[in-house]
């Protein structure tokens, strides 16, 4: 299929040896294979028990103690420039909605401390740390000039009994319905305020929240690189023939078509390779059909060609460094 790099998705706390393993024994022509920033579960403070096992963990593998959340963020730095030699190029953060309530650093110390002690948070406190926490993580990502990624809108872990038997996210998750176009405005602002805003792709799950977060992203085009900020390919419950076309639309009706990165492969598994080409087929579907209405003129073919090949191939490679 003529793959040429493929990203993982990986815990700050995972050892990589995967991907040097990968790397030593890669022959020429072979796909390149880097790893790729998911730290959610820093954010996963709903269950104190199980944050502080993974804190633990992570103050394990980044070789120096998280004694305080000044020390969480150098951890983290730290695992970051392990993950860039082994050829990180961007970060992914999966997210129930987005988060931009008011903290300073001194509160977020406050939380931290509470969180250490194996204490809950209010849902308050909880939207506040995960809105500091999420804030220091896109400026790591900017610091580092990877591209980073926001999948947004799951609902997870519905079925109890499912979740007894074989665990969390076995696949009763779903799509949930938490307003999100004010914390993300607030969110962007704040890093796009300072100068802490890096190449950015949002991905909606619900369909409802699609115009509004295609339409949030293009406050922040700059002009500093093309195509900036992405509205994302349709993801999950959405990557269907109605949901892809869904997709490509709002993009087109509230961005840039042409500089659209284009699909990809969410299920990290060698058999979903062939949604990229589905994805191919309904983008030339769609173009095909505007010509045919005179939307695009036939006299405009070859640029055509150039923007379809674009979304399919170069725009990424652009894009993310590769």
């Amino acid at each position: 299929m003529g793959v040429e790099v493929i990203c993982t998705t990986d815990d700050p706390a995972d050892s990589l040896e995967y991907h040097r393993a990968y790397a030593a024994s890669r022959a020429e022509g072979e796909p390149r294979m880097w790893p790729t920033w998911r730290p959610d579960r820093v954010m996963a403070v709903e269950d104190p028990e199980g944050w502080n096992t993974y804190i633990n963990r992570l103050s394990e593998v980044a070789g120096r103690s998280i004694g305080n959340f000044a020390e969480l963020l150098e951890a983290l730095r730290e695992r970051q420039r392990v993950f860039a030699a082994a050829g990180c190029r961007l970060s992914d953060h999966g997210l129930d909605t987005f988060y931009g309530e008011e903290f300073t650093d001194g509160g977020l110390e406050s939380l931290f401390a509470v969180l250490r002690r194996g204490r809950g948070l209010t849902e308050t406190e909880r939207a506040v740390f995960r809105s500091g926490m999420l804030y220091h993580l896109a400026v790591m990502n900017a610091e580092r000039g990877w591209a980073q990624q926001f999948h947004v809108g799951p609902l997870r872990n519905n079925r109890t009994r499912l979740m007894r038997g074989y665990g969390a996210d076995a696949g009763a998750d779903s799509l949930d319905d938490q307003p999100v176009a004010r914390a993300m405005g607030r969110f962007l602002d704040r890093l796009e305020r300072e100068g802490r805003l890096a190449r950015t792709v949002v991905y909606n799950l619900n369909p409802k929240d699609g115009e509004a977060m295609a339409a949030m992203a293009g406050n922040f085009q700059d002009g500093t690189v093309a195509g900036k900020m992405q509205y994302g390919a349709a993801w999950w419950f959405s990557d269907h023939l109605n949901g892809m076309e869904r997709q490509l639309n709002i993009l087109s009706d509230y961005g840039l078509l042409s500089r659209f990165v284009g699909m990809l492969t969410d299920s990290r598994s060698f058999l979903s390779f062939p949604r990229h080409e589905y994805f191919r087929r309904l983008l030339c579907d769609i173009l095909g059909r505007d010509v045919e209405r005179g939307r695009i003129p036939y006299t405009e073919m070859e640029a055509v060609g150039r923007m379809v090949e674009n979304i399919c191939y170069g725009n990424a490679k652009s894009y993310f460094g590769f």
